[in-house]
């Protein structure tokens, strides 16, 4: 082939060496603006490639940043979640204890006012009957006194210092 041959992309170039030129200067320059037209079409098309393979890792990145940062939030929030759960279980703990010590402390002034009423009733021949109820927020004393012919009955409502 006396031509000096270029293959670009899929189509093949021709060039005349300039002391075999046998065209027009006019098919030249035609010939330089497809070649040129062609150079610009590859690099056009390289470029697109580039920025569609630039844009793909940019999507991959983002997402395995979203992930990433998903995983962190759920391991902040489980921290968090035990830490409150932790610090109900022991606020319902201290009041469950203050209750339980103000509802032993009532129970033992019920002790000590029926032991002492049982002992008054021994030496006066009278009978003492009472119960309790401990409903809620409260505690139901109802006590009766049957001294002789007369009786006498006394109900008192305690109330519990429970906060809700």
């Amino acid at each position: 082939m006396p031509e000096s041959c270029f293959q670009l992309g899929k189509q093949m170039l021709l060039f005349a060496p300039p002391e075999n030129r046998k065209e027009s200067p006019k098919s030249d320059l035609e010939a330089v603006k497809i070649q040129a037209w062609w150079r610009g079409t590859l690099v056009r098309r390289t470029l697109l490639h580039a920025a569609l393979q630039a844009w793909i890792i940019q999507c991959w990145w983002r997402l395995t940043l979203a992930r990433r940062l998903e995983k962190r939030r759920q391991a902040i929030l489980r921290v968090f979640k035990q830490n409150e759960w932790a610090a109900v279980k022991l606020q319902s703990w201290v009041r469950m204890w203050r209750i339980r010590r103000r509802y032993c402390h009532l129970l033992n002034a019920v002790r000590v006012i029926q032991a002492y009423w049982r002992c008054h009733t021994n030496a006066s021949r009278g009978i003492i009957k009472g119960d309790y109820r401990v409903i809620a927020k409260e505690v139901h004393v109802k006590l009766e006194f049957f001294l002789g012919s007369e009786s006498c009955i006394m109900t008192e409502h305690l109330l519990l210092p429970i906060k809700e």
